[in-house]
């Protein structure tokens, strides 16, 4: 499959990443005093942080690839939604920041919410956003339009006991413990690939596409969502701080398994590079209909990252 050119590719990801940025200082919430104005000043000091914004950027993409010529009220629900995915991704990095659980002191390249609010702050900065990703999800549901809460419905259970919070349970039950390929091909699926699974599926859903379509794209993230943990295991073994902005040799330093301890970082490239394939071809059906050149450069650009 072809891929889009750099330049193309990259301008096109400025753009989506430049749509997002705007979007979330106002569907972050207010800071207001009188209601407990200081927890979203500490949401909004890790949410507004900048970052890849690889979540949203997938749904906008997809969504665009699917439905070209959108009206507004589709474009913004398709917004919210995706504002909504961040929102949950950021409250998930400042839980999984606190010394209960990975104990970090720098994400995005400055102090962890914890840091600069105090831990229990931090907590409440994060159920916020939670909740206030629901909130904005919600606010795009149409009872008319029953493919809307269908997608609210599973973005909800990737973030949940099925996804990212069961694959964090099992990841604090695995440390210190030298787990199973497919064990940690679990943990990983649920804890950061349901998360990034689901915003093509959830694009597909509320552009009405077909339920292969669902399908594929539902696949293409699953395959996307593992090659970018295997990337991230064995850039925390290559990179250094300053490069990733958050601590680098944590997972050797807590003794977890990752791909590159159980299997090294030549057989991690490997799997990344097998991932990454699977990914593209999850997409060949869709080639005859769609234009799929920039999800496949997306795929190629998670491959090559440097943090």
């Amino acid at each position: 499959m072809t891929d889009q050119p750099s330049n193309l590719f990259a301008s096109r990801l400025q753009a989506y990443q430049e749509r997002i940025e705007r979007a979330l200082p106002e569907l972050a919430g207010d800071p207001d005093p009188l209601t407990g104005g200081l927890v979203v000043t500490a949401a909004r000091y890790s949410l507004l942080a900048g970052g890849k914004r690889i979540r949203p950027v997938l749904l906008l993409a997809a969504a665009d690839m699917l439905a070209p010529d959108q009206d507004e009220h589709l474009a913004g629900r398709l917004l919210r939604f995706a504002c909504a995915l961040e929102m949950i991704h950021t409250y998930s990095l400042i839980h999984d920041d606190l010394p209960c659980m990975d104990d970090d002191d720098l994400r995005r390249g400055r102090p962890t919410c914890h840091k600069v609010y105090g831990e229990a702050m931090a907590v409440l900065a994060g159920d916020h956003l939670l909740n206030r990703a629901y909130e904005v999800m919600l606010s795009a549901v149409e009872p008319s339009r029953p493919e809307t809460l269908a997608a609210a419905q599973r973005v909800s259970a990737a973030a949940g006991r099925s996804g990212m919070i069961g694959g964090q349970v099992l990841d604090l039950q695995a440390e210190n413990t030298r787990l199973s390929p497919d064990a940690l091909e679990r943990l990983h699926q649920m804890k950061t690939g349901a998360l990034l699974a689901v915003p093509a599926e959830a694009a597909a859903l509320l552009c009405g596409a077909d339920e292969d379509t669902v399908r594929q794209l539902a696949a293409f993230g699953r395959h996307l969502g593992l090659a970018f943990q295997i990337r991230d295991d064995m850039l925390d073994q290559t990179a250094d701080a300053k490069t990733l902005g958050k601590t680098a040799g944590k997972d050797q330093r807590d003794m977890k398994s990752t791909f590159v301890t159980l299997f090294g970082l030549e057989e991690a490239g490997l799997r990344l590079r097998q991932e990454t394939d699977e990914a593209e071809e999850s997409l060949e059906a869709l080639d005859k209909t769609y234009d799929t050149k920039f999800l496949v450069s997306l795929a190629r650009f998670l491959l090559r990252r440097r943090h």
